[in-house]
């Protein structure tokens, strides 16, 4: 099951009283399908999944059962604990999806074969589950190896289907048949593509989903590169400073709605 493309890791929005605004998020995850993303990850940690209830995720999942964008989706659990993912997990595959971008846990300090029994857990729970494993130490304190990725695919084929990689120490390195890979950043997507990657999962495809397309068709079609340095300027912008608080920002120029984060996140300064 080979997904490739762009994929954005999209916002979750709020109401006044901070709980989850479902009907605004679904909307705005269509919007970015619709201006090109091939696909998008709710609740990836731009959507800031670690600080929403299970009982909010689970209603958004609910309602994403009558998006016409539904095979389209991908969620993210954002919790740490093996029973919590996996009652979120049945969930979505009871609503009809049944593709999953997971972390290790993040905190407590553990190596290859901590992480190994986490994924391991989780597919004997749920085996019609379709993971892409998402590598990022900067938040789980966990740096996946080349080894410890090449031992769950051959152990678990069925179920670990891809790697987004937001730690950029395996994406230039790994070569797994029928395997997705994904650098998280803008900056990597063409050097990705020449090396085999499958495309992008990235935060700031929630604003350049029509750019990111653009690149990425053109690489397929063999034309001539017009938009990527400026792609990769506007990413580079970004990168100084918090992504969620950066992209809340910027959409909240055009639509006030933005403006709300979930504490400890904050906006930028003026």
């Amino acid at each position: 099951m080979i997904i490739k493309g762009i994929f954005a890791a999209s916002m979750s929005l709020f109401n006044e009283d901070l709980s989850l605004d479902i009907d605004s998020t679904i909307k705005h995850s269509e919007k970015l399908i619709k201006d090109g993303c091939h696909g998008v990850a709710i609740f990836g940690s731009t959507g800031q999944s670690q600080l929403i209830s299970s009982t909010e995720k689970k209603k958004l999942i609910e309602k994403l059962n009558n998006s016409k964008f539904i095979n389209q989706f991908i969620i993210g659990t954002g919790d740490n604990a093996l029973n919590e993912n996996v009652e979120l997990m049945k969930h979505a595959l009871s609503n009809g999806i049944d593709r999953f971008l997971l972390m290790p846990p993040a905190y407590y300090k553990y190596g290859d074969d901590g992480a190994y029994s986490f994924y391991a857990n989780v597919v004997q729970k749920i085996p019609e589950s379709k993971i892409i494993l998402y590598n990022f130490e900067k938040l789980s304190g966990y740096s996946f190896s080349i080894q410890v990725v090449e031992k769950l695919v051959r152990d678990f084929p069925k179920q670990i289907i891809g790697l987004k990689d937001s730690t950029y120490n395996l994406y230039k390195t790994l070569k797994i048949p029928n395997f997705s890979i994904f650098p998280g950043t803008e900056t990597k997507l063409i050097e990705g593509l020449k090396l085999g990657c499958s495309g992008i999962i990235s935060a700031i495809c929630n604003v350049t989903a029509t750019l990111s397309r653009k690149v990425y068709d053109d690489f397929h079609n063999k034309k001539k590169q017009t938009l990527n340095e400026k792609l990769c300027s506007i990413r580079r912008i970004f990168d100084n400073y918090n992504l969620i608080s950066g992209l809340h920002s910027f959409m909240s120029i055009e639509n006030k709605k933005y403006k709300r984060v979930l504490p400890p996140l904050r906006l930028l300064s003026d």
